[in-house]
């Protein structure tokens, strides 16, 4: 791949992300926004290391309209201690053979914060979608070098209003921007009658997660719910990770379906009869504020969810998803979302997405960073807030 083979509009600043989460893992925020912003800059996405018997060197790849996928390839026999030093030696051959000097840094994770050194920056972004130190496995590390980010940012964003109210006092330009909805695409499951073969033999209800299976998912709840209910199906899809599969709960009624690919997911919602969010309460999920609650709702599904705090505020409260705390009240809410009207479900839905897409939201988030790369946000000062279609930014 070469500088030939990629869009270049001199009037709009490159953008190089750097990202732990991979591009072909679960589709999400980070592919939603970086494909979006493709389509009027250059970007380039860069990627944790891969290891292999060489010298170190890149993988690029094309995966959207002006994105560009980038994993650094790492000797598999070298210190590992000197991993960072050697991504840095190679962020300056991309900077040379990419002609890209001066770009908008975006960091969805602090570990990566030294890998930019030799580029220049024309405006740094902390997209921050969760709290990543509350994580399993977190580095010890990541609370100073998250302090580092906030001191190099020009901006913050947050992934929902959690994390909006634990990082506002920490930087002088926090801005709120929940999880969005491609509305459109989940909508196509109100369509859908083509029965997926892996679905099509399970009788009804049945009750579905998409979603990463990890420390977050509340697995005695699953358990206990499929024992309340053992005519019920409850389906899981999503990679398992950090968790062993040994731990996952086994029953007759509970199906592990796997990874599956974001086009694909409209069909499998179309089969189900209540999407759920079966979170488990602790340090890692409470900040979380999950993208698939806009999803399930936007494919015609009732939703139960464990009370995360950017679930309960606002969809609880507005009536949109119904809220349970063990496997007793989980089956509750699950029969009183069976027992829903769904012409004023989807009413009330509509009425609440419709100035939350991921195209309202990456717009947003472009004229913010138009400004901090032409220098309007470098003011120390803190500003006042204000509310922009209901996401709050600062002026």
């Amino acid at each position: 791949m070469t500088l030939k083979d990629l869009h270049h509009d001199n009037s709009a600043k490159d953008l190089v992300c750097f990202s732990h989460l991979r591009w072909d893992f679960v589709y999400q925020r980070p592919q939603h926004l970086m494909g979006r912003f493709g389509k009027q800059r250059r970007v380039f996405f860069i990627e944790e290391p891969i290891f292999h018997d060489g010298v170190p060197s890149w993988l690029f790849s094309s995966v959207e309209e002006g994105v560009v996928r980038c994993v650094p390839k790492l000797p598999e026999k070298a210190d590992r201690q000197k991993d960072n030093e050697l991504i840095r030696q190679l962020m300056e051959d991309f900077a040379e053979r990419w002609d890209c000097h001066e770009c908008i840094q975006w960091f969805y994770t602090p570990m990566m914060l030294g890998w930019a050194d030799g580029l220049n920056a024309a405006a740094v972004v902390y997209d921050c979608m969760d709290e990543l130190s509350k994580f399993r496995f977190a580095p010890p590390e990541l609370v100073e070098l998250e302090r580092q980010l906030f001191r190099k940012a020009d901006l913050v964003f947050t992934g929902g209003h959690s994390l909006y109210e634990a990082k506002r006092e920490q930087h002088r330009s926090v801005h709120e921007f929940p999880s969005s909805i491609e509305a459109s695409h989940f909508r196509q499951a109100l369509f859908d009658h083509d029965e997926t073969a892996e679905q099509a033999e399970l009788p009804r209800p049945r009750i579905g997660f998409a979603g990463v299976i990890d420390e977050r998912i509340d697995l005695d709840l699953i358990a206990g719910a499929a024992d309340l209910r053992p005519d019920w199906n409850f389906i899981m899809i999503g990679p398992v990770v950090k968790i062993e599969h040994e731990s996952l709960p086994q029953r007759p009624n509970i199906h592990y379906l796997g990874m599956k690919n974001y086009r694909e997911l409209p069909r499998y919602f179309a089969g189900w009869d209540v999407g759920m969010m079966p979170f488990a309460l602790n340090e890692s999920t409470r900040f979380i504020s999950p993208t698939k609650t806009p999803e399930y709702l936007a494919a015609g599904l009732p939703v139960v969810s464990t009370a995360i705090t950017d679930v309960v505020r606002p969809y609880g409260e507005m009536g949109l998803v119904e809220i349970a705390s063990d496997a007793a009240e989980f089956i509750a809410a699950a029969e009183r979302a069976l027992a829903q009207d769904k012409v004023e479900r989807l009413r009330l839905v509509d009425l609440f997405l419709a100035e939350r897409s991921w195209d309202h939201t990456a717009r947003q988030m472009n004229r913010l960073i138009n400004r901090a790369a032409n220098g309007a946000l470098k003011s120390p000062v803190v500003r006042d807030r204000e509310s922009v279609r209901g996401v709050s930014v600062a002026a």
